[in-house]
This record gives C-alpha cells, sequence and structure tokens, in this order.
C-alpha cells in the first residue's frame, strides 16, 4: 500500500483514483507525524469487507442469561 500526505493526495487525485480502480490501495497521511488515518481501497473490496459475517456459526445458536447476571462489559472481555 502506497501511503502519500494529504498535499500530494490533493494533487494527483485522479491519477490515484485509477490506481485505486486497477485494484491499488492509497494510504492517507496525515498531520506532521504524517500518520495514516485512512485508505482509499477499490469498491470491491470495500464490499467485501462490509459484507464479512462474524463466524460461520452466526444466527446458529442462542444465548440465555437466568438470574442475577452482573458483569460489566470490560469483565467480561476480560476474563
Amino acid at each position: 500500500m502506497k501511503t502519500l500526505p494529504v498535499a500530494e493526495i490533493r494533487a494527483k487525485f485522479s491519477a490515484l483514483l485509477k490506481e485505486v480502480e486497477s485494484g491499488n490501495e492509497i494510504g492517507i497521511a496525515f498531520g506532521r507525524k504524517k500518520k495514516t488515518i485512512a485508505v482509499i481501497v477499490p469498491i470491491e473490496e470495500y464490499k467485501r469487507i462490509k459484507a464479512r459475517k462474524l463466524g460461520t456459526l452466526q444466527g446458529k445458536g442462542t444465548v440465555e442469561f437466568k438470574g442475577e447476571w452482573n458483569i460489566t462489559d470490560e469483565e467480561l472481555i476480560n476474563s
């Protein structure tokens, strides 16, 4: 993945879109430290990511909590 600062993205936007169209990803760097804050990806890759299922068992089971279920989200995640 090629990463460019915002100023260069602005200057070469049309050419970069052609690169993305051909399957490349372009990172956008911002700020003094040139930290990558976003990525331009081909639309098909974006659709694939958005359509990704949580797992093969999604929707095939249920969970039932009985009684006093007292646990914070943090306790559940860190257990």
